[in-house]
């Protein structure tokens, strides 16, 4: 007589366990970082004098800046003082390049040589830059915005799980070497991230005292653009590309107009990732006859490339549990995935804080059924998406 045992339908939290536990590492860092910095954004909107290209403006002011996202202030408006900074100090100090073109035209900075520097010709690099009144504004709803949101997620996921989020975070960030900076850079030539020029501790390094400061988007920042950058030394295609575009793919099409619903990232960030992975023969975009002239984005030979994305995201984070110890980076998924749930947009805890207020431009556009699987950080004000 044989016996039979039904097994029990898993509980709702079992499923969404399930879901998260199968995203790599980078993914959960990834939409925890984007959520964040999401909701950050939409409140500063919501409080700053601002305009932006397609929806207007708010505020009332001719000062008003255009709307840029949470990165163009750990990567320039956070080391502005009063006495104004070099250029060449304010990349040392944010240890990444900022847009300085872009944030002197949007109404941030001005930028000139320093009129004490008795040179003819000062070199570009030691011009001052030093914030507009907009730019001071700007600087002083930005500060404490961090801790807004930072103490929203301590109510909403509890205050104990987001300790032990950064305990986790700073548990591996720790043991790095590298010189990170606090935000994920602006992304460069073939959406690469720009991995910073030294190695090894220097007096530009944080100590750990200063690491436990930082608010959580920069510890979330650091671990992403670490793995960022052992991902792409061993590839030639960047894992912007890879987590984003090239992972929703398939031989047999997907509608080009469907891309930004199905990767969590703008229209302009595909088209330039469309363009890398056409010039590398991996995929081809053309119009479909057969179904209404709808344009199709097809793989070509990117399912190779698929597969080794997928295969690297695994070794590496093998690596990482040799490296920095199992129980680190067990606890580091095990937080992430607290916050991940089932990362549908419907179900998932991360899109509980990022329901927007009528007037956000946000609130304009189509929401995507997901975050980005790897931060899209343009020269365009350097939103998440790539907006």
């Amino acid at each position: 007589m044989s016996l039979i045992v039904q097994s029990q339908p898993k509980s709702k939290t079992s499923i969404a366990h399930d879901a998260a536990a199968a995203l790599p590492l980078p993914t959960l860092l990834s939409h925890a970082l984007v959520a964040f910095t999401i909701e950050f954004d939409n409140e500063a909107e919501r409080q700053l004098p601002h305009w932006t290209t397609n929806y207007g403006s708010a505020g009332g002011s001719r000062e008003a800046t255009w709307l840029v996202s949470l990165v163009m202030w750990p990567n320039c408006m956070e080391h502005v003082g009063d006495e104004g900074i070099t250029v060449r100090d304010l990349e040392k100090r944010a240890r990444t390049k900022t847009n300085l073109n872009g944030m002197e035209r949007w109404g941030y900075v001005t930028v000139e040589p320093d009129p004490e520097d008795r040179r003819r010709k000062p070199p570009s690099r030691d011009w001052v830059i030093r914030a507009t009144p907009a730019g001071r504004r700007a600087q002083a709803i930005w500060g404490p915005l961090f801790g807004t949101i930072e103490k929203r997620w301590e109510e909403r996921f509890g205050k104990k799980e987001i300790e032990q989020l950064r305990e986790s975070l700073l548990a591996v960030i720790r043991q790095m070497d590298l010189e990170l900076p606090d935000c994920m850079p602006i992304l460069g030539y073939g959406l690469f991230s720009r991995a910073p020029h030294q190695h090894g501790r220097n007096a530009t390094v944080q100590e750990d005292r200063e690491l436990a400061q930082l608010p959580l988007p920069a510890l979330l920042a650091k671990a992403l653009l670490a793995f960022a950058i052992e991902f792409e030394a061993e590839s030639k295609l960047s894992l912007a590309i890879c987590a984003n575009v090239l992972r929703v793919l398939d031989e047999k099409g997907v509608r080009e107009r469907d891309l930004p619903l199905l990767t969590g990232v703008s229209k302009e960030a595909i088209h330039m990732a469309m363009g890398i992975l056409q010039k590398a023969r991996l995929a081809t975009m053309g119009t479909d006859e057969t179904i209404g002239r709808t344009k199709m984005v097809r793989l070509t030979a990117g399912r190779i490339a698929q597969d080794t994305y997928r295969e690297l995201l695994a070794a590496i984070e093998e690596k990482w549990r040799e490296r920095f110890g199992n129980a680190p980076i067990l606890g580091l998924r095990r937080s992430l995935e607290g916050l991940e749930g089932d990362s549908s947009a419907k179900a998932s805890p991360l899109f509980e804080g990022l329901r927007l207020a009528a007037e956000g431009w946000r609130s304009k556009v189509s929401p995507p059924d997901t975050l980005p699987h790897f931060p899209m950080v343009l020269h365009r004000g350097g939103y998440p998406d790539g907006s």
